[in-house]
């Protein structure tokens, strides 16, 4: 850990509020980019941000410095993020299970309208065809895709996050590209 993130971090587990503040203002946009990476969603992306500025701040007096913040953080914002995702898909089954039983009506899924920056730049078709591909990856294969491609983290620091290897990690993106290739490129000449 740096010196700059261990005074850091000291001032945190006094209680400082300004540090608290410069946490926020220095962590914030990685936080929010790891979270809408994974969630793709501004608005739920933007609750994981804050529920891990609050987790960080509650439990701040646990963290023993044996990682680099940003990893922490990475670490919290993935966790949460699957978490959350995971809420999600539960609640889709069951809309779907009651739906086939009767209980509503209501249109059960309707495909996200990602306002993604890339989307200029790689053709609106074409990168939501990307997105919902990567969304399908297996969830390890998806963080460390998201961390690598979108957050631009080395394998060092993609290995802290989900605590494994590097080798695990190159494995994982291997295994992500792969699946990635075999199924978008024949799609892409078809958009």
């Amino acid at each position: 850990m740096s010196a700059a993130d261990a005074a850091l971090v000291a001032q945190l587990q006094q209680g400082s509020e300004v540090a608290f503040r410069t946490l926020v203002a220095r962590f914030q946009d990685r936080v929010y980019q790891t979270a809408f990476s994974l969630l793709r969603s501004p608005e739920e992306a933007e609750d994981v941000a804050q529920e891990v500025f609050v987790e960080v701040y509650q439990t701040i007096g646990r963290f023993r410095g044996e990682a680099a913040l940003s990893t922490w953080l990475y670490r919290l914002a993935t966790s949460r993020a699957l978490k959350n995702r995971q809420r999600a898909r539960a609640k889709k089954r069951f809309a779907f299970f009651t739906s086939l039983l009767g209980f509503d009506n209501e249109t059960l899924y309707e495909p996200p309208d990602h306002g993604h920056p890339q989307a200029l730049l790689e053709g609106q078709q074409q990168l939501q065809l990307l997105l919902a591909h990567v969304a399908r990856l297996p969830d390890q294969q998806q963080v460390a895709f998201t961390l690598r491609h979108e957050q631009e983290l080395s394998y060092e620091e993609i290995a802290a996050v989900l605590e494994t290897t590097v080798p695990a990690v190159e494995s994982l993106l291997f295994r992500a590209r792969q699946t990635l290739r075999k199924h978008v490129h024949p799609l892409l000449r078809h958009v």
